[in-house]
């Protein structure tokens, strides 16, 4: 596995011309509008990257995209992977684990998830203060990468708690209403039943998805500090659920697409 990270990590090198990311994006479901601001220098399809993987999400675009924005090199995933594709562990976070050796210092992501809080509203953000991991695999399983981190990696802090209030500070200067929350990762594609939906409410969960985890998991082993956040495109409380099909979930997500672009570019402008 170590060889095929280095080797599409030389490959995409030599097609981007040295060029040096800071900060590593990876955009979720309906929340690929932030690419518009980017000023882009390069752009490779994943299809085109040796061992990656391929979006198949219809909302996910596909590419791996170079540039710089709010004057910081970035490095950003116009579409994410899940293991409910049918990818492993391993698939799912072998971008992030490129991103690194790319040279990433941060990583900023973004989800689509299900409130399972009642003081959540669709379109509200949420910044990601901790997760549970209830994805059936973990990415780490199998031989450790020593080159790449420790073999039992601490998670005490998975979500850099200084990004966590900054994010919230920027919320509240801009009238963004958002919240801070823990989410809980599960394998989908489906969404959750009712019970389900109780249940994860009970074991601390504030809203639910079908990624991410996978990549914070990786970028802690990594040594990489994560700022994470939610989109609410359904609401998961037992009395208050409804029937939910994508294009709603894609709705609400675009709905909340302008809050988000703006927290990620405030975001990077605060940066060093």
């Amino acid at each position: 596995m170590f060889e095929q990270i280095k080797e599409a990590s030389a490959y995409i090198q030599e097609r981007v011309n040295g060029f040096v990311p800071q900060v590593g994006i990876i955009l979720g479901t309906g929340l690929g509008a932030l690419i518009n601001d980017v000023d882009v220098e390069f752009t490779l399809e994943y299809s085109d990257i040796p061992y990656f993987p391929i979006a198949t999400v219809e909302t996910h675009k596909g590419r791996l995209v170079f540039g710089t924005l709010e004057g910081k090199k970035v490095v950003v995933m116009q579409g994410r992977f899940h293991y409910y594709e049918g990818y492993s562990m391993q698939e799912v976070v072998f971008p992030v684990r490129i991103m690194k050796l790319l040279g990433i210092e941060k990583l900023m992501i973004s989800n689509a998830a299900g409130s399972i809080n009642a003081g959540y509203k669709v379109a509200d953000l949420v910044i990601i203060n901790d997760h549970i991991n209830l994805q059936p695999a973990n990415p780490l399983v199998g031989p450790n990468i020593d080159e790449l981190g420790p073999r039992w990696p601490d998670m005490s802090e998975p979500y850099d708690l200084g990004l966590v209030e900054r994010g919230l500070a920027i919320c509240k200067q801009e009238n963004i209403s958002a919240h801070s929350g823990v989410y809980v990762s599960v394998p989908g594609p489906n969404l959750e039943t009712k019970a389900e939906y109780r249940y994860l409410r009970t074991i601390g969960a504030d809203l639910v998805g079908m990624s991410t985890v996978p990549e914070v998991i990786v970028a802690a082993h990594m040594g990489i500090p994560t700022f994470a956040v939610s989109v609410i495109t359904d609401i998961g409380v037992p009395e208050l659920v409804k029937k939910v099909v994508i294009e709603d979930i894609i709705a609400a997500a675009m709905t909340a697409e302008p809050k988000l672009a703006l927290l990620f570019r405030k975001m990077l402008a605060h940066e060093a």
